[in-house]
């Protein structure tokens, strides 16, 4: 996964006087303290609602503040908790751990995250899928566009449906060594694997911590806007290849021409330094069709197949639906990680600890999760969210559904800057930018796309991210230099996104 967006991130420690950009855990205690303040500054008000529950345009009214400080300052001291298991009373919309209601807190995307860690940490512990890529990379060390194409492909697949990125950190070793065996500079290797999952996790198709926690905070399913996705993601995914592949030729056809140049030995010794892949087992093709399989139960299971085929989106549901959300999906992991495990014949002790590790690694973005959405109760609580709402809507208001959709993109670059977590982006910003799809006659699911997009198209560049500074490092390639070869391409899938947006929203 995406360091910003899920699992664990490893970083060397900063040097003595040296300014790091702050977790995303700190952020998001920084966002919560200023978001309580702000509440004494914003009035409070509310929309009606109709019977969906969603806001009604034009009927935000002033609501008078009765609250006490010492309410707000419980407020901001329960925020974890209440963005964990928080209960919104049905009668005060108050969210609190003691009240009687539904449940307000995320703690059903919390488990989930934590299942789906153990699951891939399962699955990555068997060693399958690592030489499963590696063997791929070396069947096509002969044919080197092929291999560019194969490498990129398979990456982006993993990064829509899983969030595959930081787990790409791993191959340089051997990705490196074969570019340049091949006649490719180190920046083509850097293009085929930081761009290959990067634009799968940009047209996050079913990626559970990107569109899935957006979802989820937009009070939508999961399946909603999977078509729009799925075409976004077949046209970038065959523009971006097509960009890598356009660059490692002029390279090979004329070494000179090389953004990242070749350090000493680079086209000597990168041949032998290619070496051979064990062939994948028995056991580990069984495995990687059990994890092809469970990904693929995943999609079915919570894609609205009468609204897909159909196009009305409250087309009825035909049997074999099954709806499911983050209770059952969390379910089907940890069932996953388990047969996993027993497939591999991992023993028990072995097994329990993995699963053990695997959610334990996935503790931070969890906890992410978390604290975004205690942000979200301190401003239901004061009351403001619709205020906010209401001011966004006056910019919004009267403008066509495409150009809605664009402005929500964009809005949502400088928030994937500075929230360098996408489950945090998504739980804070959802809230406030689905009910605005309401007030512009456009789908929720569009928002959603287009959040993805913003926070996809930021991480394939930003310096923030693990995934960009140290795969250049990984790859002995200048950060400046990959900028340099990035920048035109991030410009075409800028106009790209847009367009697709925009058409998305029209057509919804």
């Amino acid at each position: 996964m995406s360091t910003t967006a899920t699992g664990p991130e490893t970083q060397e420690p900063a040097p003595k006087g040296k300014f790091t950009f702050p977790s995303a855990l700190t952020v998001l205690a920084i966002v919560t303290v200023a978001v309580w303040l702000l509440a004494f500054l914003v009035p409070p008000g509310a929309y009606d609602r109709d019977d969906k529950g969603a806001p009604v345009q034009g009927s935000y009214h002033r609501v008078p503040d009765d609250r006490s400080f010492v309410d707000r300052l419980n407020d901001l001291f329960l925020a974890p908790v209440n963005g964990l298991y928080g209960v919104q009373d049905t009668e005060s919309g108050q969210v609190g751990p003691d009240l009687t209601g539904e449940l307000y807190g995320s703690a059903g995307v919390f488990l989930f995250v934590l299942a789906i860690g153990a699951f891939i940490t399962v699955v990555f512990a068997t060693g399958a899928l690592d030489r499963g890529i590696g063997r791929l990379a070396h069947r096509l060390r002969e044919r080197g566009a092929l291999l560019i194409a194969g490498v990129m492909v398979v990456f982006s697949v993993l990064g829509t449906v899983e969030g595959f990125a930081e787990e790409t950190l791993g191959f340089y070793g051997l990705i490196v060594p074969l570019m340049l065996a091949l006649g490719y500079d180190r920046m083509t290797a850097v293009g085929a694997i930081i761009l290959g999952a990067g634009i799968g996790v940009l047209c996050s198709t079913v990626n559970p911590f990107a569109t899935g926690v957006a979802s989820a905070a937009a009070d939508i399913s999961l399946g909603d806007g999977i078509v729009l996705r799925f075409v976004m993601w077949l046209v970038l995914t065959a523009v971006t290849v097509a960009y890598v592949i356009r660059y490692a030729k002029r390279v090979r056809r004329d070494p000179e021409r090389s953004l990242s140049g070749f350090l000493p030995g680079d086209r000597e010794r990168a041949a032998g330094e290619a070496e051979e892949v064990p062939e994948l087992t028995r056991l580990h093709k069984a495995i990687l069709v059990v994890v092809a399989l469970v990904f693929a139960f995943m999609i079915f299971s919570v894609v609205p197949w009468s609204s897909a085929l159909t196009g009305d989106a409250d087309a009825e549901p035909y049997g074999f639906e099954l709806g499911w959300s983050f209770p059952q999906l969390a379910a089907l992991f940890l069932c996953a990680a388990v047969l996993v495990g027993l497939v591999a014949r991992m023993g028990e002790q072995k097994l329990s600890a993995t699963i053990t590790q695997g959610a334990a690694d996935f503790i931070s973005p969890a906890l992410v999760i978390v604290l975004a959405r205690g942000v979200t109760v301190i401003m239901n609580n004061s009351r403001i969210t619709d205020t906010v709402l209401h001011s966004i809507e006056g910019v919004v208001k009267g403008t066509s559904s495409g150009v809605f959709a664009v402005i929500v993109f964009l809005v949502n670059l400088p928030l994937a800057f500075l929230i360098p977590s996408t489950s945090g982006h998504a739980t804070l910003a959802m809230p406030i930018l689905a009910p605005l799809a309401d007030f512009a006659g456009v789908s929720r699911s569009v928002v959603v796309t287009a959040w993805a997009a913003a926070s996809g198209w930021m991480n394939l560049w930003v310096p923030t991210t693990a995934v960009t500074i140290g795969g250049v490092a990984l790859a002995k390639v200048g950060y400046d230099k990959y900028l340099r070869f990035v920048w035109p391409l991030l410009a075409i899938l800028l106009v790209l996104i847009c367009a697709f947006v925009a058409v998305g929203a029209a057509v919804t």
